[in-house]
């Protein structure tokens, strides 16, 4: 379909994406947008929640596998339709326009872009621990935009994010193999980096296999600790699906999109199971449960303040990587809709000399710098979470829908084990949505609330159509 696509755009002799990556830039996609942050933070709340070693390994273990079943379906839904806009392509076969358009604004306003001014953020704050000047305050805004509706304030270090990302914006803007070949080499330095860290973890004379054993209080415990801890693993997780965005500009897609998605997830739990024993064979479990950056707590352990610094240098490769990944691949969705009508059409236009959706690229890009300014991005992350989770339990649900709609759609690759591997996504995913929605109802509905107030656009751009 894809391919037919391009084809008919060409002979209109508009401009069109080209398949300029290969199966590691897909791989680098997965692996570098899934590890950004989270492998550093987590383990904290996963063990206050589960309380012993042993059972952070089986949250880790199971949110990989539930990760591994998401990336086994996407496989068969990316094969079939390598199209520019991973989960908008697949809704929209399996249930019409309106599905595809909620998640597309969801992405743009608030998921995508929130999750991109997050890890900007994200970027600053370990900076700051070599240049502490980026936390100051240069400016305060007679806008109640604060916390708590308090002036807002703007810090050095937001300015640094918002020009990381525009700087980001311009690698992606001039071609999809340039911001490719970026992915690959940072991932590599990020994938090395991080494996420095757990190798000093197995060698230190500190590492002790009795600290596997021990506990730390959990005042949840039980199947609701358990969830709690699933939360922050997948939400480490998170961004696996992501390579399916740039469907349309993988080489050999019905080969190459199967390939990244499950070697990419299985490299990413094997990287996550191997770090968290490292951080366990260095300290406790209270100790990691009393500790807000585990890996730094570590190496401080082992090399001292060097060790920590070392850390938060790895952390800032690893969040430029995802950093990266996340502006390639976010842009191609607001690409897709406008392509389809329903979105600003100037956002489905190919750059004619470097074959990018240039101004989508833009359009992401800065209003995730916005929000980073504003400093109400984490607060709309939370607010979506709930309703990006239906979409995503949808869209791996498609592949059940396809299968009886489209039952003659070429599939170059099939599921393994379905139908209980998409099942079982599903029912886990929306089983996150009940826990969600019982303990946090306000941001719950306030999440749908956000969305919803896309409608207007979507019945004015319909009729367009």
């Amino acid at each position: 379909m894809a391919e037919s696509g391009a084809k008919q755009i060409g002979q209109q002799g508009a401009p069109s994406l080209r398949r300029e990556l290969g199966v590691w830039a897909a791989v680098s996609i997965v692996v570098g947008t899934v590890i950004g942050s989270g492998i550093f933070l987590v383990p904290k709340t996963m063990v206050a929640n589960v309380g012993s070693p042993g059972m952070v390994f089986a949250v880790w273990i199971f949110g990989g596998l539930l990760s591994l079943a998401g990336a086994l379906t996407y496989a068969e839904l990316a094969a079939a339709l390598p199209e520019a806009g991973g989960e908008y392509v697949y809704l929209r076969a399996a249930y019409g326009r309106f599905w595809a358009f909620i998640y597309g604004w969801t992405q743009m306003w608030v998921a995508k872009s929130g999750s991109i001014a997050t890890l900007a953020t994200a970027f600053f704050y370990y900076l700051a621990n070599f240049y502490p000047q980026l936390e100051k305050t240069i400016a305060i805004l007679p806008l109640p935009l604060g916390s708590g509706g308090a002036p807002l304030e703007i810090r050095s270090g937001q300015l640094l994010a918002m020009a990381i990302i525009l700087l980001l914006a311009g690698v992606n803007y001039f071609g999809v193999r340039f911001g490719g070949d970026i992915q690959v080499a940072v991932t590599i330095i990020k994938v090395l980096s991080i494996g420095g860290v757990i190798l000093l973890g197995f060698t230190a004379p500190q590492a002790s296999p009795e600290n596997l054993t021990t506990s730390a209080p959990s005042p949840v415990g039980g199947l609701a600790g358990f969830f709690a801890a699933l939360v922050a693993a997948l939400w480490a997780y998170d961004g696996w699906n992501n390579v399916a965005m740039v469907s349309s500009e993988i080489k050999e897609p019905q080969r190459n999109l199967p390939r990244a998605l499950i070697l990419g997830t299985l490299c990413v739990i094997a990287i996550y199971l191997l770090a968290n024993a490292a951080y366990f064979l260095v300290l406790t479990s209270a100790e990691v449960a009393a500790t807000d950056r585990v890996a730094a707590e570590m190496m401080r352990r082992v090399w001292g303040n060097f060790g920590a610094g070392l850390v938060s240098l790895a952390a800032m490769i690893s969040i430029f990587a995802a950093l990266n990944g996340s502006i390639l691949t976010g842009a191609r969705v607001p690409y897709a809709m406008a392509r389809d009508g329903l979105f600003f059409p100037s956002l489905g236009r190919v750059h004619p000399r470097w074959f990018t959706p240039a101004n989508s690229i833009l359009a992401l890009s800065a209003w995730a710098a916005l929000l980073v300014l504003s400093g109400r991005y984490e607060q709309l992350f939370t607010y979506v979470i709930f309703a990006s989770w239906i979409l995503y339990g949808m869209a791996t649900a498609s592949v059940i829908v396809l299968r009886r709609k489209q039952p003659h759609l070429a599939r170059p690759y099939r599921t393994l084990g379905y139908p209980v591997v998409p099942i079982l996504f599903v029912l886990v995913a929306f089983a996150l949505l009940g826990s969600t929605l019982q303990n946090s109802p306000r941001e719950s509905l306030l999440g749908i609330g956000i969305i919803l107030s896309g409608l207007p656009f979507y019945f004015y751009w319909s009729r367009k159509v």
